[in-house]
Formats: C-alpha cells, structure tokens, sequence
C-alpha cells in the first residue's frame, strides 16, 4: 500500500531527522578520542610488568601457593591496569551529557521532534 503524501513528508522528515542526528552522534564521539603517545608508553610498561608479575607468580605457585596466586593476582590487575590506561585518551574525557547534544527545531514548535511526533501519535490513538 503506498504511502500518502503527509506519511511520505513525515518519513522524510524523519530520515533527515535521523541523518542529522547521527552525524551528531558521530562527530561527538570522536571528540577528545586522539590516544596519547605518553599513555601508550606507559600502559604498555605496565602490562609488560604485570605480565611478568603473572609469570612470576606461576613460579613462585610451585613453591609457595599463597604467594604465587597473591602475584598473579596483582600481575593481572597491573596488565589491565596497563592496557586500559594504554587506549584511554589524552586529556580529560570530553563526552557530553545525554541528550546535550540534541539541538532544538528552529520552526517554533515546542519539544523536540521525537516528542512532537509521540504527542501526534497520541492525538491519532485517542481519536482527535
């Protein structure tokens, strides 16, 4: 069944709606996203360090097993440690607040899109 002309406006207006937005999406989040050669460096000493912290701690398992899973134990938390700190970003995360980054229609209307549309759908289900 075809749509009619109002359905077609809206799905249209729906798409660039949606496009727009991704594009917001898109380009906020990756803002601030540049890795830093510093952390890379220093995340990967520490996984280095940590992964010899796991090696020792198999080694010394053989022999002492409270200390062994003790190193282990502390090995793995410095590998993760190390790899997290190795891809986080440079500087201070700038990740925006839900919904910040929603701009609001120039026409006029009140709310944003999504909640003009919810409130024409309600208007349609209740008959008026």
């Amino acid at each position: 069944m075809p749509l009619s002309e109002q359905e077609q406006r809206l799905l249209d207006e729906m798409e660039r709606h949606l496009m727009q937005n991704d594009a917001d999406v898109v380009s906020a989040s990756n803002a601030g996203r540049a890795l830093s050669y510093r952390n890379l460096v220093i995340g990967a000493i520490i996984a280095l360090a940590g992964l010899g912290g796991v090696i020792a701690g198999v080694a010394l398992w053989q022999s002492n097993t409270v200390w062994g899973v003790i190193l282990g134990v502390v090995g793995f938390v410095a590998m993760l440690v190390g790899v997290v700190l190795a891809i986080s970003p440079s500087g201070a995360p700038s990740v925006a607040a839900p919904g910040s980054a929603r701009r609001r229609p120039s026409n006029g209307g009140g709310g944003s899109f999504m909640d003009r549309l919810n409130e024409r759908w309600d208007r349609r289900q209740q008959g008026g």
